[in-house]
């Protein structure tokens, strides 16, 4: 192993490193020098390895590529499983779904394995050709900012331990080991945008933007993504309450905020009330800043922001939850969980529900908000309204509270 190699492992996994650790391969030079670099610290003392390879049934060469990793493995001595997955929809963004759909097969692999930690072979080029894709696209502090070297998904622990080695570096390991890597077609082919951010990073590189020299800005918009999310979470520590699942801003407070500050607390508003991998970008995002400043109503993301003299409220959109059907004992729209006797169904009220609801004002939600609460339900008649005064035996325990939504603010 080499000493940069070697002191990337080290510091990344240091004070404390796993004593398991699920390793992904695709069969890449990258992968496959994390791979062999993680098997010369497991022989020297480091974490037992397990290794995942993810077919994503795109290429017809890809089952091959993940046999070849399924040999070499065995050659190391270590477990291989290789991963399938069928992209059920047919349209959109592939390569998102797909990265997407990678991640979530390794986490369920990882969880399944007993493995709480998982490696990913990420490097300092593919870190300097996402800054050229974001800043393609205009992205702001948090896009341009270096990718994580580490962060948690569905309960499993991702990292990027070579984020500062570049390829050329463990292409040359490889080579020294007489390891042969597979290269993707579709890393070649220029319809893909990262194919075009390659060939930019190329052509940029005798000016001095070469990969090392990206890398680094993006890792300094790093450190200031963070100290401007702590400031946010500061913030929202005095102006933000929850009142029956809405996010409470008092109006007062975020008007004196700065446009950067505000835009995160409302950012982090809808990924906390809706689950939402990423927020809403570019001029969604302006509109909903501007909509807050002036106390308009707008729905965005299956959220709602309407406001009254002091307080900005962000909710549910009833068109979101409309066909959210739960049993009692499961979580309703990822956030409420019902406790009670009896069978019943966790719903939103909609017009139905409040129109037999006793009093549905008695809880003091606004109409919108009251709509997209969840109630109790049973063989199609509402039973319970425990947001609403109207309890009937029942409880409503909202799983995603405040601290939660506080957390977004630094970890998103």
């Amino acid at each position: 192993m080499s000493e940069a190699a070697r002191a990337a492992l080290a510091a990344h996994f240091a004070p404390a490193p796993p004593a398991r650790l699920g390793v992904a391969v695709s069969g890449g030079s990258d992968s496959l020098a994390l791979l062999h670099l993680l098997h010369d610290w497991r022989d020297a003392g480091g974490p037992s390895l397990r290794v995942a390879t993810v077919d994503h049934g795109l290429r017809p060469e890809a089952a091959t590529e993940a046999s070849e990793v399924a040999r070499i493995c065995a050659g190391l001595g270590l477990p291989h499983e290789t991963l399938h997955w069928h992209d059920e929809v047919p349209h959109g963004n592939l390569p998102d779904r797909a990265r997407r759909a990678r991640y979530r097969l390794l986490a369920g692999w990882a969880r399944a394995q007993g493995l709480s930690d998982v490696a990913i072979g990420h490097t300092r080029d593919d870190l300097a050709e996402t800054f050229l894709m974001r800043l393609a696209r205009g992205s702001g502090i948090d896009g341009l900012a270096a990718m994580r070297a580490r962060w948690q998904a569905e309960g499993v622990t991702f990292h990027r331990p070579l984020l500062v080695l570049g390829r050329a570096e463990l292409r040359d390991l490889l080579r020294a080991r007489g390891v042969r890597w597979t290269d993707d077609p579709s890393n070649a082919d220029p319809r893909y945008e990262r194919t075009q951010a390659r060939a930019a990073l190329a052509a940029l590189a005798p000016l001095g933007l070469d990969a090392a020299t990206l890398a680094a800005t993006a890792e300094r918009l790093a450190e200031a993504r963070a100290a401007l999310a702590h400031h946010a979470w500061e913030r929202a520590r005095t102006l933000a309450t929850v009142e029956a699942g809405d996010l409470m801003l008092a109006r007062a407070g975020l008007d004196a905020l700065p446009d950067e500050t505000a835009r995160r607390l409302l950012v982090a508003g809808l990924r906390w009330l809706t689950g939402a991998p990423y927020p809403p970008r570019g001029m969604a995002m302006s509109d909903f800043l501007r909509a807050a400043r002036d106390g308009r109503r707008m729905t965005l993301q299956g959220s709602v922001l309407s406001a009254d003299a002091t307080h900005l409220r962000l909710g549910r959109e009833y068109r979101a939850v409309a066909r959210c059907r739960t049993p009692a004992d499961g979580l309703w729209d990822g956030r409420w969980r019902a406790h009670g006797e009896g069978r019943a169904e966790i719903a939103a009220l909609g017009p139905e529900g409040l129109a037999a609801c006793p009093d549905w004002r008695a809880g003091g939600l606004p109409h919108a908000s009251a709509l997209a609460a969840p109630g109790l339900w049973r063989d199609g008649r509402l039973i319970a309204a425990p947001l609403h005064g109207w309890p009937n035996g029942w409880r409503l325990e909202l799983v995603r509270a405040l601290p939660a939504w506080l957390d977004t603010l630094i970890s998103h």
